[in-house]
């Protein structure tokens, strides 16, 4: 069992101020941090903190070193990751307010870059047994969940940022489909009809977060867990980090997104991203006498 990902990987600058910008307005900063992010890279970081085998698969420039450094000191298998001489590292510009709510620029970069035939060499060795997780914040998804579905493993796509073509192309090799609330709203709108996955997972911030077994028609549904936000940057990939590696050792779904809304609880009252994120035996600590 291991969890595959084909994920982003990004190099955020935060800049902290009192309230988001409104159109045309500049503010000053009051501070600034520059730290590993993407939702890729998030995401593996999670599933590895979760006590997953991950493997990420993505690209990145030819600089930047630390960022591999960052993801093998957090258990993060970083083979299948390509360098790319003629592209830059993929950055995000975060905007983050005295309320923990962000907003976000991405430039792609490297994570664009990547062609299907790169993926056939490191996605030879994924098996029936495992994960393939997926975003659209790099090129070549489609690709990917055919040859891991192909293989009989598991694909969770994280349908974000949302694109209702990308999603589109993407469902008919996903098994789970896992989006917010407004993504989902997007998306029942564009796709009115029955989806053609075995599973939807819809995270709804403090509100909590549902799976939909679209086979049995079973719902079940997980509270947030009450906590003072510090940044909420990758409270969702946490939450989908932690839940694949919980379903990837044999978990019930219930089991699965208590773990994982506990990991994204203890995650947004840390500032950062993927370096914020914690550990198995943090959370099983902090979930240990909850409802």
């Amino acid at each position: 069992m291991a969890i595959w990902n084909l994920g982003s990987i990004n190099i955020d600058h935060v800049y902290r101020l009192h309230r988001l910008p409104r159109p045309g307005e500049t503010l000053a900063a009051r501070g600034h941090v520059c730290g590993l992010g993407g939702k890729g890279a998030n995401q593996s970081i999670a599933a590895a903190r979760a006590g997953a085998v991950t493997h990420h698969l993505g690209a990145m420039g030819a600089g930047d070193g630390w960022v591999i450094d960052r993801l093998t000191e957090r258990g993060v298998d970083t083979a299948g990751i390509l360098r790319l001489a003629d592209q830059p590292t993929g950055h995000a510009v975060i905007l983050l307010d005295s309320a923990a709510e962000n907003a976000i620029v991405i430039h792609p970069g490297a994570n664009r870059a990547i062609a299907p035939a790169m993926l056939e060499k490191p996605l030879s060795a994924i098996t029936a047994q495992d994960s393939l997780l997926i975003q659209n914040e790099t090129s070549a998804q489609v690709e990917a969940a055919r040859i891991a579905r192909t293989a009989g493993a598991r694909v969770i796509y994280s349908a974000a940022p949302f694109d209702i073509d990308a999603v589109g192309a993407v469902l008919p090799h996903a098994t789970i489909l896992a989006m917010n609330a407004g993504e989902a709203e997007a998306l029942f709108a564009a796709i009115p009809g029955p989806l053609p996955v075995r599973g939807l997972l819809i995270t709804r911030g403090a509100d909590g977060a549902e799976y939909r077994d679209l086979i049995t028609g079973a719902v079940y549904r997980q509270p947030a867990f009450a906590v003072r936000p510090v940044d909420t940057t990758g409270a969702g990939d946490t939450f989908a980090g932690y839940f694949a590696a919980s379903l990837d050792r044999g978990d019930t779904v219930p089991d699965a997104l208590r773990l994982a809304a506990g990991a994204a609880a203890l995650k947004v009252t840390r500032p950062g991203a993927g370096e914020a994120i914690p550990g198995l035996d943090e959370v099983m600590a902090f979930i240990a006498g909850r409802t």
